[in-house]
């Protein structure tokens, strides 16, 4: 896989990302264990505990938002 210009790689990498439509944030470990909630800190104190509360279940990917076709 390719990275974007300017994004960081490597072992110990953490990601917090909203989930445009929502409340929502995703957090993703450097383990590839992913999280949502709706406070930074909570994922922030997951992400750095690892790696306790890693072994839970998976967390379901929200696809984007659904529009509904315009028929004429």
């Amino acid at each position: 896989m390719t990275s974007r210009a300017g994004t960081l790689t490597g072992e110990r990498v953490y990601r917090i990302h909203w989930v445009p439509g929502t409340d929502t944030l995703r957090g993703i470990c450097h383990c590839g264990a992913e999280r949502l909630a709706e406070e930074p800190v909570e994922l922030w104190e997951w992400l750095l505990a690892h790696p306790q509360g890693h072994q839970g279940p998976a967390v379901p990917v929200p696809g984007p938002p659904r529009r509904l076709a315009m028929r004429g």
